[in-house]
This record gives structure tokens, sequence and C-alpha cells, in this order.
């Protein structure tokens, strides 16, 4: 009944360890094996460790990066992007400057970070990339995310600034455990419309994609699929919106939910 099966990364497909249990892969490859296409669904950029994630998972497939911003074809590189407004990045960043917030920016392809503390260094070393310092306003290519590296007692208040024509979406790292991501789209950009330009990509029924997640960014694919899973360890708008329930990622709940895609 699943043809499609979407994956978060952080909280789902990896804990605390930071890395991939092999079971996990075993898992993955077996129902690869059974004809059932599998994406990766991820806040995360397509680079780095998250794109060889991608690769070990459906090395011929759609996936889908930076909430939604990224929707990437692997084998031949095709993606779905909609950058956010020139002036609005400046906006970003001359905010970031005033406020000493740390703000990254990314492109399809690569990213930018002018802030080097150590909240900035640790999330390069989670991506598995080099930490590159660099000027945000001389970053020349099309910008599709950006991000807010937070304290969580920040989220709100940053969450209440004006963000005209953007989309914000909330995500946490069980790897980076005292950190907020905030993820900054043009508006209407979001994981759940990124699922289904996949499936459509696919010819696959939303009724049948399992979306299998832990944040309050995998809630809009909740909210579309036939089958919509939460992760123990998720944050309470993921659990409300999901319908099925399994344990949490250090405790075999991925094991859990991939076994129930074969069942349904």
């Amino acid at each position: 009944m699943i043809q499609l099966i979407c994956l978060d990364v952080d909280g789902t497909l990896v804990g605390r360890s930071g890395e991939v249990p092999e079971e996990i892969w075993a898992a993955t490859s077996r129902l690869l094996g059974l004809g059932v296409r599998l994406a990766i669904c991820s806040g995360r950029p397509a680079f780095g460790k998250t794109r060889r994630y991608a690769s070990r998972l459906d090395p011929d497939g759609w996936h889908v990066f930076q909430n939604g911003a990224s929707v990437v074809h692997l084998p031949g590189g095709n993606t779905r992007s909609r950058p956010i407004a020139a002036d609005v990045v400046r906006g970003l960043v001359e905010r970031a400057r005033v406020t000493g917030r740390p703000l990254e920016l990314y492109g399809d392809a690569t990213h930018a970070v002018e802030l080097d503390v150590p909240r900035t260094r640790r999330h390069a070393e989670l991506l598995g990339i080099p930490f590159v310092r660099r000027d945000l306003l001389t970053f020349n290519v099309p910008v599709v995310r950006a991000q807010w590296l937070l304290p969580h007692d920040e989220v709100d208040a940053v969450l209440a600034e004006p963000h005209e024509g953007l989309t914000l979406s909330h995500s946490l790292s069980p790897v980076m455990p005292d950190t907020s991501f905030l993820n900054v789209t043009p508006e209407g950009v979001d994981k759940g419309a990124a699922v289904r330009a996949v499936a459509e990509e696919y010819g696959v029924p939303l009724d049948r994609v399992m979306m299998v997640g832990d944040g309050a960014n995998d809630v809009p694919v909740m909210r579309i699929v036939g089958v919509p899973v939460a992760m123990g360890n998720a944050e309470p708008a993921a659990r409300d919106a999901a319908r099925h329930h399994v344990g949490d990622v250090d405790r075999g709940g991925l094991l859990e939910a991939l076994a129930l895609a074969g069942t349904l």
C-alpha cells in the first residue's frame, strides 16, 4: 500500500549519535528492493552528510531539502527552487548584524555564514562541511533559504518580528540540543508543497505516502499524506498531526515506522 516513504533527518533518521544506525540502512534497502521509493525530507541542505544520506537511501530518486526550498533529483541534478527576493535577503542580513543573531544563507548547493561563534561552528560540523566565514552580502547565488540559529528562549521574539512574504518554520536537532533552528523560505514553500511535487513526479497518490518526522516543520506533510507517523521524541504539533506513533529516535522508533510501512 505504501509507495513512497519520506523521512525527516534530525530526530528521525539521526539521533544523538549524529549518525544513521546500520540497521536502518538494511531496512530501507529491503523496502527499496520491494519497489518502495524513499525520500529525505529535511530542513538540512542538499550537500554534506545529508546529500550522502539521500544517495544511500534512494540514489535514483527525488529528495526534499531545506524545508522544501530545494527539491532535488539526484541522478540529473534537476531542482525545483524558488529564491527569496534580494531585498528581503538584505533586510535579514541587516537585522542579523543589528541583533548579533547568527544567520545562515543557503543556495541549492552552497551556503554562507559570517558570524564565527560556537553555535555556527558546531552546525557546520553537524552538516559535515568545513566552517568558512564570509560576508553575507557577497553571497552571489540565489538564496532559497535563510536560517536563524537561536537559543530556545529567543524563538518567540523572532517569530513576532515582521517577515512579510516569508514562511518561518521551527526545527530541532538532538545533536545540538541547545539550539532552535528557525528556517526562512519564500511564502508557500514548505515540506508539504515539496512532498506533493515529489509524489507527482512518481505518480504516487498522497494517500499512499508515509511521512515520518518529529518537528513542527514536518506538520505540513503530515496533514496531506495518508500515513503520518510521529517519533516518540516528536514536538507536540507533530504528535497531534500524526495518525501513528512510534518510539524515540534513540530507541528504534524509525525501525518501528519502517516495519509499519511493510504491513499497511
